[in-house]
């Protein structure tokens, strides 16, 4: 089995990454696959100031540039490839890409997730710039400045009363005239004096030179636009859209067992449905989707696919 690999990681985010290090540090021949851009959605962030240890001034890209190098000091090789297909119902798992195909006794699927976007002029080009998908990561930096929560289910609901715990002031826009989100959950957001209501709305573009200065609003009933500027003594506001996730786990569907937003299911050992096949990170299902619990998980399928050759492979 010399050219069968112990561990394939499928995703280079913190997820992958921690389950690379663990992986690879425990001996085991690793490979990590990445289609794109090494990091995850947290190489969109310009600071990261909420995970535990981390260096000042610490960047989404100079983190995980420092898990890649840990990783890679303890042998775990990385390809960028794109997955086209897998097999992972057999002892060996086959997993086949744009360049090649690859073998494994396990596979830790960490392909995360992706907020769906506004598709709005200016959304690409601000995000990270006073355009945020994550609340939890970027609150702080909002602190007594205005933001815009875009959306009426529980996520953005939530978050529009977590961001009023620093935002000056909140104010949520939503395409209905009633929201998605628990009766519960909007009854705490009406009773709270910081969040303001933009009903029958949505984002029409988001205007700025390297920050966000200025919002177009366009009303869905009249087709009225409104144009929010930056209050001139703040130069600039947020802007946090969270009308849902997209989990990217197409290329295992009816494969793997999932809840029905396409998240793969996994038990607290990150372990799905099949034998040998591991989850971790926001392509599962779970509660928070942050980077700490990402690396969490990452190192847990690690360890557990170790005791899973260790039980199913005679040395």
């Amino acid at each position: 089995m010399q050219n069968i690999y112990d561990v394939i990681i499928i995703g280079c985010g913190p997820a992958g990454l921690s389950a690379g290090l663990y992986s690879a540090r425990a001996k085991m021949k690793t490979l990590i696959l990445e289609k794109g851009k090494t990091g995850g959605q947290i190489v969109t962030t310009n600071e990261v100031a909420n995970y535990p240890g981390s260096i000042k001034d610490a960047t989404g890209p100079s983190l995980t540039a420092r898990m890649v190098e840990q990783a890679e000091e303890f042998g775990a090789e990385r390809k960028i490839d794109s997955v086209i297909s897998v097999d992972l119902n057999e002892k060996i798992k086959v997993v086949k890409c744009e360049r090649g195909e690859y073998k494994a006794k396990t596979v830790i699927i960490a392909t995360g997730a992706t907020p769906k976007k506004l598709g709005v002029p200016g959304e690409v080009e601000l995000t990270g710039k006073g355009v945020s998908y994550c609340a939890t990561c970027d609150a702080d930096f909002f602190t007594d400045l205005e933001v815009f929560v875009i959306g009426g289910g529980d996520s953005a609901v939530e978050e529009a009363i977590y961001l009023t715990k620093f935002a000056r002031k909140v104010t949520v826009v939503h395409r209905r005239d009633s929201l998605r989100a628990a009766k519960s959950i909007q009854d705490k957001a009406f009773k709270n004096d910081k969040i303001e209501w933009v009903w029958n709305s949505e984002v029409h573009e988001i205007k700025g030179d390297g920050i966000i200065e200025a919002m177009v609003l366009k009303n869905r009933e009249t087709g009225e636009l409104t144009e929010y500027k930056a209050h001139e003594d703040d130069g600039t506001f947020g802007v946090f859209p969270f009308i849902g996730y997209l989990p990217l786990s197409d290329i295992f569907k009816d494969i793997i067992d999932m809840d029905n937003g396409g998240y793969i299911i996994t038990d607290s050992d990150m372990k799905t449905n099949l034998n040998g096949v591991f989850a971790a990170g926001d392509i599962r299902q779970k509660s928070l989707r942050q980077v700490v619990t990402a690396v969490s998980d990452g190192a847990i399928a690690a360890v557990q696919a170790e005791k899973y050759i260790e039980s199913t492979f005679d040395e």
